[in-house]
């Protein structure tokens, strides 16, 4: 993963003068004030975000699983997989390569050096993702983005040229390494009696120490790191490769420059290559296919999840430009701006409804139920975000956030994305 990323980001580097290289990471005009179309599309992969996560907190049929026992479960199983699963995650994980340039040309005008400020910053994610992953959420993002972000520092003086092919090398790399593996799973065939059944009582446990108390709750999410540890090693290229397209995207300042005609070439290829095996991936995932293709379709869903993630890009980009489309980015872009306390959030209120400190209702209400309340939670955020960034510039965790990123800096206040 490192070798691929740092060789391409170092030779783009060193094939271009130092202040060529400099020059590079100014995203110009655009950083002095808030992007919208980042801001709004940050509000929108919340939603798919809070679906995915949601569904794992619930102990839905089908995700850790078992197949859902209903037809309207495994109908809203594979409309979140289809829709969501894999996708949003590298959305958010191109903005943050694209919000690195915004926070660079910040630094630049506040005089401050942006590496001290980006470690800084970095550390501050990791510390509340280690609280997040322990005390609410184990699949917990932000130290994944705080780990990886230190390559998307690295490769800082890539060009846009070279930043966009680093990407595809490792996203290819990646893509490869797990096709290989679920065609090999699916040569070996499903699992054994004895492994169903061991799988079977391990998610029994798990169940029980989610439906008991604190202190059950948090032995399980401990218990549960080393797999995640496991999912951040499989998923770390993809999530590199999204922060090396952000970066290039925003030197290039794609989000606001990008015309009419290449956006439509992004949504029809994104949808010809992301449709199909996204519905692979989610009829693997709802019961649908036979338990030998299970782990291949999934497989094929996350190293196809790219496609269908640039669609949405495109497509919102697309609908950002009409009447109807600018008053619903100005609805979401409330809510991205805030979106560090509104993923934390999203979790707490999960834990308090799922969980044995809170509800109980782990593994006890299908999949469609924790949809819906999914999709209410999120109307509420969206309904809160317009009210509070009225009022105040960040979010009470982005607050935080700033205030130690930018903790020991004299230099002016500017607007740090």
């Amino acid at each position: 993963m490192g070798a691929p990323t740092g060789a391409a980001a170092g030779t783009a580097a060193g094939t271009a003068p130092a202040a060529r290289a400099e020059e590079a990471i100014r995203p110009g005009p655009q950083s002095r004030r808030r992007v919208l179309e980042v801001d709004a599309l940050r509000g929108f992969a919340l939603l798919g975000i809070l679906l995915v996560n949601t569904l794992t907190m619930a102990g839905s049929h089908g995700v850790l699983g078992g197949r859902p026992p209903a037809a309207a479960d495994t109908v809203a199983l594979w409309v979140v997989d289809f829709l969501a699963q894999s996708k949003f995650y590298l959305l958010f994980s191109f903005l943050f390569g694209y919000s690195f340039t915004l926070q660079a040309a910040s630094a630049e005008r506040a005089g401050t050096r942006l590496g001290p400020r980006t470690m800084r910053r970095l550390l501050g994610l990791f510390v509340l993702g280690a609280l997040h992953a322990v005390f609410l959420y184990v699949g917990d993002i932000l130290t994944t983005y705080a780990l990886l972000g230190l390559i998307l520092f690295a490769a800082r003086r890539a060009t846009p040229e070279g930043a966009y092919r680093a990407a595809l090398w490792v996203w290819g790399v990646f893509g490869s390494l797990l096709l290989l593996l679920g065609v090999l799973a699916a040569l070996a065939g499903p699992e054994s009696a004895a492994e169903r059944a061991a799988a079977a009582e391990e998610a029994a446990e798990l169940t029980a120490a989610y439906r008991g108390g604190f202190g059950d709750v948090v032995g399980a999410n401990l218990g549960q790191l080393p797999f995640a540890v496991l999912a951040l090693v499989v998923m770390s290229g993809f999530v590199v490769a999204a922060f090396l397209l952000g970066l290039s995207a925003g030197k290039r300042q794609w989000l606001t420059r990008a015309g009419g005609a290449a956006l439509r070439r992004v949504l029809v290829t994104g949808l010809c290559a992301g449709v199909p095996a996204a519905a692979f991936a989610a009829s693997g995932a709802a019961g649908l296919l036979s338990a030998r293709w299970e782990l291949f379709a999934g497989m094929t869903g996350v190293v196809a999840a790219p496609a269908l993630s640039a669609a949405y890009v495109a497509g919102l980009l697309l609908w950002f430009g009409t009447p109807s489309g600018a008053r619903a980015a100005g609805v979401l872009a409330p809510a991205g701006r805030m979106a560090l306390t509104h993923y934390l959030t999203q979790s707490l209120v999960m834990a308090l409804i799922f969980t044995g400190y809170g509800l109980g209702l782990y593994g006890r209400v299908g999949t469609a139920v924790p949809v819906g309340i999914a999709l209410v939670l999120y109307a509420a955020q969206l309904a809160v975000s317009g009210r509070l960034m009225r009022r105040y510039r960040l979010g009470s965790v982005e607050w935080v956030l700033r205030a130690f990123t930018h903790f020991g800096e004299r230099s002016r206040q500017v607007n740090d994305r």
